[in-house]
């Protein structure tokens, strides 16, 4: 089974950024701690700060079992990569550390949840969990 991890800007600076919202694990540590959880799972991590290649990224994503991606900010700005996760045809994930949702108004506002099966927020890295538990098990029954 293989799964897609696509992190957005800024999840770079996590250890660093607020962590009240976001925590304290880096990036790195985050993705370690997955490959730990789950080691029947074959994942491919990719975090980017441009918007096109987070798009060029999702595209490729057909070779994939699923994907499960944290858009950062582009989640309330880019029609472009809710675009490309509608095409994308594999069980798909959203994820997001904090509970945006409780968060300035401009973070209500969601351009990917319609495109993705779930999302999963607010929980910091067991937002990220959780996500790929639905995924693995939605492998699982096709």
């Amino acid at each position: 089974m293989k799964i897609l991890v696509i992190n957005g800007p800024n999840l770079n600076m996590l250890g660093k950024r607020d962590l009240k919202h976001y925590g304290k694990l880096t990036l790195d540590k985050l993705n370690d701690l997955i490959k730990t959880l789950y080691p029947g799972v074959d994942f491919e991590f990719y975090q980017s700060n441009h918007e096109g290649d987070l798009i060029d990224k999702i595209q490729m994503g057909q070779t994939f079992d699923g994907l499960i991606i944290n858009a950062g900010g582009y989640t309330h700005t880019s029609v472009a990569i809710r675009d490309a996760l509608e095409i994308l045809d594999i069980p798909k994930v959203s994820v997001h550390l904090s509970n945006y949702l409780e968060r300035e108004e401009f973070r209500r506002v969601d351009f990917i949840k319609d495109v993705v099966d779930k999302v999963f927020y607010g929980k910091k890295e067991v937002s990220y969990f959780e996500g790929i538990d639905y995924l693995i098990s939605s492998i699982n029954k096709n």
